[in-house]
C-alpha cells in the first residue's frame, strides 16, 4: 500500500527550540525539571544552558512528502524511539525532514494490517544529526480499505 514511499523523505523545515515552546512541553508532560525552564539551573550544567526534554521532537515541523497522506483517525501509534548525538539547546535552530524507511504488513486477527516505519531526524545548521526518532504506524484493516477507495 506504501512501498512506493518507501525512501523519500520531506524537504527540510527550519525549526527553533523555543524557551517558550520548551516550558509549555515540560509542564505538559508533568515534568518540571529546572534543566528545562531555569535559566540559572541551565547556566550551571554540563550543558552550559537549558535543553528539551527527550520526547520534545514530537511538536517540531517536518514538511510532508508530496503525494503521502495518512489519515487523522483509525491509526495505531505502535511504537517510537528517539536516539540522541547530543541534546537540544533552547534557542537553537535546527532543520528536520521525514523520511518513509519501511512499509510491510502483517495477518492479525482482525484483517491484515500494515506497518508504516517512519523516521524523523533532527539537524543543526551545519547539517550534523542531533536526533533521530523512528515511530511505527499501524494501518487497520479498516483503515487500509478506506485508503484503498
Amino acid at each position: 500500500m506504501f512501498q512506493s514511499f518507501i525512501g523519500k523523505r520531506s524537504a527540510p523545515v527550519e525549526n527553533c527550540v523555543e524557551r517558550g515552546a520548551v516550558r509549555k512541553f515540560a509542564e505538559a508532560i508533568g515534568d518540571p525539571h529546572p534543566i528545562y525552564m531555569d535559566k540559572d539551573a541551565g547556566k550551571r550544567s554540563r550543558f552550559g544552558g537549558n535543553i528539551a526534554p527527550p520526547t520534545f521532537p514530537r511538536v517540531l515541523e517536518y514538511g510532508t512528502i508530496e503525494g503521502f497522506h495518512l489519515p487523522n483517525v483509525g491509526l495505531i501509534h505502535g511504537e517510537q524511539s528517539f536516539q540522541y548525538e547530543r541534546p537540544l539547546s533552547v534557542g537553537e535552530t535546527i532543520h528536520c525532514y521525514t523520511e518513509i524507511k519501511d512499509y510491510y504488513e502483517r495477518n492479525g486477527s482482525g484483517g491484515t494490517l500494515g506497518f508504516l516505519v517512519i523516521e524523523d531526524v533532527g539537524e543543526d545548521v551545519e547539517g550534523k544529526r542531533i536526533f533521530t526518532s523512528e515511530a511505527i504506524v499501524i494501518i487497520t484493516e479498516a483503515v487500509r480499505k478506506r485508503l484503498s477507495k
